[in-house]
């Protein structure tokens, strides 16, 4: 039986792995309507995102931008769900 702590916990875990979206949308005090309006997408494609789900890299880049970040950051907010196992050339 899960109780309302380990829930949380749970969730917590699940989100630190997904992206970073809620968090930086939060510390920047947008709501998710700000959010979807200056990104030009609807509120459900954040509600997704911020769940976990994954989006198209348009849909990412967008969600950069109206973050105020360079598509540069997109690793910080949405990290690769696995580390290349190479390094591409420069």
């Amino acid at each position: 039986m899960y109780n309302s702590e380990t829930q949380v916990q749970v969730t917590a875990k699940r989100t630190a792995l997904n992206n970073r979206v809620r968090e930086i949308r939060e510390h920047k005090l947008m709501t998710q309507a700000q959010l979807a309006r200056k990104a030009r997408i609807a509120r459900r494609t954040i509600h997704s995102v911020e769940k976990g789900l994954n989006c198209r890299m348009d849909t990412k880049r967008k969600i950069l931008f109206a973050l105020g970040l360079s598509f540069e950051d997109k690793d910080l907010v949405f990290p690769p769900e696995k580390p290349l196992g190479f390094s591409l050339p420069q």
